[in-house]
């Protein structure tokens, strides 16, 4: 047989420096399962934890590294991957939101064991103690119950059982996923992408150790509702790649451009693949997921998802958007008006209706997808550095406001409803400071991240001629503005109930958190030009 005696790196396209951080991460990974096989449970949380940051803190000095050297833009693996200037700003913004997301992860100050289901191993260990201080005739409850005694691993007269510690293994998996899924050059290796990111949110989503029925409930509707989107997906390459005869984004470019052909298979093929786009970056009315996911997922987990999950598919969309479609934006733009615009309308007026502040959040997520759209149709640089800059800001803002979210809490866990937040201010003024502002930075208010992300968004909208999608942007974020205006209120002018919700003091995980989503947010709205321009340095790679 005629078969080579070696292939090289070269010949299949392997630029190991350009692909370090997925190497990291993925290594990184498979080291982390390793570690739950071997360690004994009451060891792996805290090296999971030094692991996770470490690799994750490794990855990140590889792009900046890479972002400063100034080496050139190549696609590798044999076309599968872009290693871009969008691709490392989306790389390092993943990764940077990810080291608040794995601290909230890890904490255990607020919630004594952590937020997660207790490990089987710690919580059998734990009822035995239990019961052999009790005579062994006590029984702390069934792991499944949602009660304050086996619902949360707590038990009388020891410590509340570990967390599952697979959260890690599973984050950076889902970064990986993430990674790939926003620098992916062909549409097969972007759904293989989408289903590496989303496998383990799904499993993350069900992992609360309290109100552990409505986590799971989020979960499997996540999980179904994702299986359809990436039907959809899926069906959507079939039929690109039936009329370009190649699933890369720059063949489908090019077959778009050529000789006249039937339209059928372009156009079908991509409303196909923005629903699967569309649903994974909650954008309207692909978002009917969201509120309930937001809600029943651990806060931390929704801190992960709210942040890394957007910036990860909009890098997608825009890619896509920008190679493949970019030369016939003519004929498809107007149907995605019609999207952003649903977007806007439907996350802002569900948005005030909502008396669930993690829902409300979501309903803001929603309304934000639809800014967003505004700079990903543009399909210009500047909407390429307004949309890149915008999901900066939005994801340090984000994780700031659901990690204080986490410290508010009731009797049986979080205090969601917006009731508990009244007199807040008096309670706690550092967190209802903190709250505020990041409030304010999501309404868009001058000095914060908001202002000038919104400000680069809607200016690059105006300069494509989308002045009345861009109209309706700034109504509905003045409108927006009310939901936001409404919790500040409550916490500042309102008198807390004698036997309301108590604010915990966080620890030292959540306060570096909670202080850098602040301290970023803050930064960008005062001294934003050097993100802009690193956002704006360079186009994608065909």
């Amino acid at each position: 047989m005629g078969v080579p005696s070696q292939i090289s790196a070269a010949a299949l396209g392997v630029d190991y420096a350009a692909l370090a951080p997925l190497l990291i991460l993925f290594v990184g990974a498979i080291v982390s399962v390793l570690i739950e096989t071997v360690l004994p449970h009451h060891r792996r949380r805290p090296l999971q934890l030094v692991f996770t940051l470490v690799v994750v803190v490794l990855a990140l000095g590889a792009v900046i590294l890479r972002a400063t050297s100034g080496a050139t833009d190549v696609v590798v693996l044999a076309g599968a991957l872009s290693v871009d200037a969008p691709s490392l700003f989306l790389w390092g913004t993943l990764l940077a939101l990810a080291i608040p997301s794995v601290l909230l992860l890890a904490d255990r100050s607020i919630e004594p064991g952590g937020v997660f289901l207790p490990d089987p191993e710690a919580l059998a260990a734990a009822r035995d103690r239990v019961g052999a201080l009790a005579g062994g005739g006590s029984d702390t409850g069934r792991p499944g119950t949602g009660g304050s005694r086996g619902g949360t691993g707590a038990a009388e007269g020891g410590p509340a059982p570990e967390m599952h510690t697979e959260v890690f293994p599973f984050v950076l998996f889902a970064l990986l996923g993430m990674l790939a899924f926003c620098s992916a050059n062909d549409l097969i290796t972007m759904f293989v992408a989408l289903e590496v990111l989303s496998l383990p949110l799904y499993l993350l989503c069900g992992l609360a150790r309290r109100r552990r029925l409505l986590s799971q409930e989020s979960a499997v509707k996540y999980f179904l509702l994702g299986a359809f989107a990436s039907a959809f997906f899926i069906y959507g390459v079939a039929l690109l790649y039936g009329y370009a005869g190649s699933v890369r984004l720059s063949d489908i470019a090019a077959a778009a451009a050529g000789p006249l052909r039937s339209d059928t298979l372009l156009f079908g093929g991509l409303a196909l693949l923005v629903v699967g786009l569309m649903f994974k970056a909650s954008v309207g009315p692909f978002h009917t997921w969201t509120p309930d996911v937001y809600q029943g997922a651990p806060t931390a987990v929704t801190a992960f998802m709210a942040a890394c999950t957007k910036v990860a598919a909009f890098g997608a969309i825009l890619r896509v958007f920008t190679v493949a479609f970019g030369t016939t934006a003519l004929e498809w733009r107007g149907v995605l008006w019609a999207v952003a615009i649903a977007s806007m309308v439907i996350g802002t007026v569900l948005g005030i209706t909502q008396t669930d502040l993690k829902r409300m959040v979501a309903y803001s997520s929603v309304a934000h997808a639809g800014f967003l759209l505004i700079g990903c149709l543009a399909i210009t640089p500047a909407g390429l550095s307004g949309t890149l800059f915008y999901l900066l800001a939005y994801g340090f803002t984000t994780i700031a406001i659901l990690g204080l979210v986490s410290l508010v809490r009731s009797g049986d866990g979080e205090a969601g409803h917006l009731s508990g937040y009244a007199g807040l201010a008096q309670r706690s003024p550092v967190v209802a400071a903190a709250l505020s502002f990041c409030l304010l930075a999501l309404a868009g208010v001058p000095l914060t991240s908001g202002f000038t992300a919104k400000f680069a968004v809607f200016s690059a909208g105006l300069g494509d001629g989308m002045a009345p999608l861009v109209i309706v942007g700034l109504v509905c974020s003045a409108i927006a503005a009310f939901f936001y205006l409404r919790v500040i209120v409550l916490m500042y002018f309102s008198d807390p109930a004698p036997d309301g919700p108590t604010v915990s003091l966080p620890g030292p995980m959540t306060t570096v958190a909670i202080t850098l989503g602040v301290a970023v947010t803050l930064l960008l709205g005062v001294l934003p030009t050097a993100a802009l321009e690193w956002a704006g340095a360079g186009t994608f790679l065909g």
